[in-house]
């Protein structure tokens, strides 16, 4: 396994910050892991129930540029209701890297052996493993967090509003 591009880094710290906000709010530790499909694959980040979240995340200071992977990834008819979830980051000396997210996740819910196998499982899937950890120096510190429904004339491209013959699609919005 490579180790996460720059990119990839900063997306799955947003998606560990928003598992951990799940978590705190109360869902049960498995559960709450289990929601996170992100590294499984699968169109959106976290499947609650029958709705969705979406995490996007950026270094950028102005605006909130967002990169969609796929024609369903904003498609509010697949799973309702759908969020997008932005969590902005800033690098700073005094935040925390990669590794120490992780760990900071590990330690949240050490004790519980399903909990700790499935969020093994989807760091796996993720492509993170602890032999790379050094490679991950960057530190990260959550500057502000927004979390808005995919609804109405909510800018996105999907599968039912492209002309007939286009099968795919990435964009930024």
């Amino acid at each position: 396994i490579q180790r996460l591009s720059p990119e990839t880094e900063i997306g799955l710290i947003g998606e560990l910050t928003l598992l951990r906000a799940i978590i705190d709010a109360g869902m049960p530790l498995p559960l709450a892991i289990e929601s996170w499909v992100g590294p499984l694959d699968r169109f959106q980040d976290f499947e609650l129930g029958t709705g969705a979240l979406e995490v996007k995340s950026t270094l950028s200071a102005v605006g909130f540029p967002a990169k969609i992977g796929s024609l369903e990834q904003l498609d509010d008819s697949i799973r309702q209701p759908l969020y997008v979830a932005g969590a902005r980051f800033r690098q700073t000396e005094s935040g925390h890297n990669l590794p120490e997210s992780v760990g900071a996740m590990r330690m949240k819910i050490k004790g519980d052996a399903e909990a700790e196998r499935l969020l093994a499982e989807r760091l796996l899937s993720a492509g993170y493993i602890d032999m790379h950890a050094d490679h991950y120096p960057r530190k990260f510190e959550l500057a502000g967090t927004r979390i808005v429904q995919v609804e109405g004339s909510f800018p996105r491209i999907t599968l039912g509003s492209v002309p007939s013959g286009v099968l795919r699609a990435m964009y930024e919005i």
